[in-house]
């Protein structure tokens, strides 16, 4: 007992000196927060302790907060997603140090899969590209970002995702909130008649326009859709979840994206294609269809034939103004999507090897644009890329980068398209197919975005990786595996 009391007093003694320590320091340096370092002394073993042995409930609450998350400027060059950008440095940082302590707690199912082997390989040729960016900083702190978006949503999901149940509750931990957002913005947007120019007024705080918005949007539809699919036919739920589905595709038309549609429409495309096995063929297609166009455009400089005219080429207040612009090549967004892609292409040319590294294509594009393509938004105010992922890729990773990226991209697919054919469950096939509909979205949205890096879509993409080694595990016993969390 005398022991005991010693202890104990030792330990009175050691937070009564950080209280007393903390005040003095908040009176001297004229800091009110230090105040908050002794409840961090007090609290800060317990919850370290529950999140390392519980990191569950975190995951959840990344699910939940994804749709809702902001950006967040701390100072005028630095800024994050709040709150799940935190969230998944806390998981990130749980995760390491659980494997650190034990190294058997790495999912097997991760280190064998060949798909996690490309992305080994991916990473790797990133950090090659980091040391030889123009500009090192910001390429090293885009590796490091990729690091809290990898391990919480492709190494996480072996080990938290244990049942069909657990399966159905991140679903809904996602959709749910989305719904919210939808809802909401409906409601605000009839105070404008749903007028295409107020869309990008109302979107605040959870999406920086209505690109983002709908492209969230179009790809939770599908995990909507796999709900409803898997709700049995006399639940009361499912009539819910319909409702819920309706509500959504009016939110997606009112949020007047275009790439959002199209995505849709590629993604009931890749359900037809994943059913009829014919992904292989689509992919090929589209990747000939892509070298053709590339190399016509590039040819006796055929790009020119687009360039738009200046003066002509201007933001419309009318959705149908902006679709027959369209059409016509003469609307903003397509106009200024030729600027960036000629620059990044030219950029490609000069450094085809490592490029320029990564997140350098903001500070190095402008000496190669051709003013020819030149609009009157073409000031960037935004800092946005070149608006096509994988051309972003390759100007900033170099063709060996792009090839990298493609070849994970691309086996994705093809092992969704197997998971779906050889998985027996039909929750699992379910699940297989959804995750091969978000892949195509994501695929098209960011053929003309670059969204991976974003919470929001990067998250989606991510995430279908996890799926996708999950279901491998499946598939290989036909049992779906409980993996312990200790």
């Amino acid at each position: 007992m005398p022991v005991a009391l010693q202890r104990y007093g030792r330990h009175e003694w050691q937070s009564l000196l950080v209280f007393l320590t903390s005040i003095v320091l908040s009176i001297v340096w004229r800091e009110p927060w230090l105040i908050l370092l002794p409840f961090a002394w007090i609290l800060g073993p317990p919850v370290y302790r529950f999140l390392v042995t519980n990191p569950i409930q975190l995951w959840w609450a990344l699910f939940i907060v994804l749709p809702l998350s902001t950006e967040l400027n701390i100072t005028p060059q630095l800024g994050t997603d709040f709150p799940d950008e935190l969230l998944l440095l806390l998981l990130t940082g749980i995760t390491i140090v659980k494997c650190i302590h034990r190294p058997q707690w790495f999912p097997r199912a991760v280190s064998t899969h060949p798909l996690f082997f490309i992305l080994i390989l991916y990473l790797l040729w990133v950090l090659v590209s980091c040391i030889c960016a123009i500009d090192p900083l910001p390429a090293f702190k885009y590796l490091l970002a990729k690091s809290w978006y990898i391990i919480p949503f492709v190494i996480l999901p072996q080990k938290l995702l244990r049942s069909k149940q657990s399966i159905r509750l991140m679903a809904v931990c996602l959709v749910t909130p989305m719904l919210f957002v939808v809802v909401q913005t409906l409601f605000r947007h009839a105070f404008y008649s749903f007028s295409f120019e107020s869309i990008k007024y109302i979107l605040k705080p959870f999406f920086r326009n209505h690109v983002n918005y709908s492209s969230m949007l179009v790809c939770l539809l599908a995990i909507g859709w796999a709900i409803w699919k898997l709700t049995p036919v006399g639940d009361p739920k499912r009539k819910w979840v319909m409702y819920a589905l309706f509500v959504g595709l009016i939110g997606l038309y009112f949020a007047y994206s275009r790439g959002a549609w199209i995505a849709l429409a590629a993604g009931i495309f890749a359900a037809w294609a994943i059913r009829k096995r014919v992904m292989e063929l689509v992919v090929l297609v589209a990747v000939i269809g892509m070298l053709i166009s590339t190399a016509w455009l590039a040819t006796d400089q055929h790009y020119m034939r687009f360039a738009p005219d200046h003066d002509r080429t201007i933001f419309h207040t009318d959705f149908g103004e902006h679709m027959a612009a369209t059409v016509n090549m003469k609307d903003i967004s397509t106009a200024e999507r030729f600027y960036r892609w000629i620059a990044g292409a030219r950029m490609l040319a000069e450094r085809p090897v490592t490029g320029f590294g990564p997140g350098s294509f903001y500070n190095h594009y402008r000496p190669y644009t051709v003013r020819r393509f030149e609009t009157w938004v073409s000031d960037n105010p935004e800092h946005s890329t070149v608006h096509n992922y994988f051309l972003l890729t390759a100007t900033e990773q170099g063709l060996i980068g792009l090839g990298l990226f493609c070849l994970l991209y691309f086996g994705m697919l093809m092992h969704v398209q197997r998971l779906y054919h050889q998985l027996q469950d039909r929750f699992y096939k379910t699940i297989a197919l959804t995750t091969g509909i978000v892949l195509v979205m994501t695929g098209v949205i960011n053929f003309m975005s670059d969204m991976i890096e974003t919470d929001k879509i990067g998250s989606l993409f991510w995430l279908a990786l996890g799926m996708i080694i999950l279901l491998e595990g499946k598939r290989q016993s036909q049992t779906f595996e409980t993996y312990p969390l200790r």
